[in-house]
């Protein structure tokens, strides 16, 4: 998958946990958790539709990683890639 590929896929799951929040102004270097109105669960459920959808692992101490859209993509591109 190409970057802008893995970076729609992950807009996408945003939207399917925050449907009332506006993904067109996201800012890729800025925590998720600071633009919208996430918390640890929301971002829990992301990992696990990456998961389900992608059939990617994603160990807990990796968490940190999927913090921005930067480094989520940075982080899954080897993945998804492998895939």
């Amino acid at each position: 998958m190409t970057e802008s590929e893995i970076r729609k896929a992950v807009i996408d799951i945003l939207a399917e946990i925050s449907p009332d929040e506006d993904f067109s102004s996201l800012k890729d270097n800025v925590s998720f958790r600071e633009q919208f109105e996430m918390d640890s669960m929301d971002l829990l459920d992301i990992v696990l539709e990456l998961r389900k959808r992608f059939k990617v692992q994603i160990p807990e101490e990796d968490y940190p990683k999927l913090d921005n859209m930067n480094s989520t993509v940075q982080y899954l591109k080897p993945l998804m890639n492998k895939n």
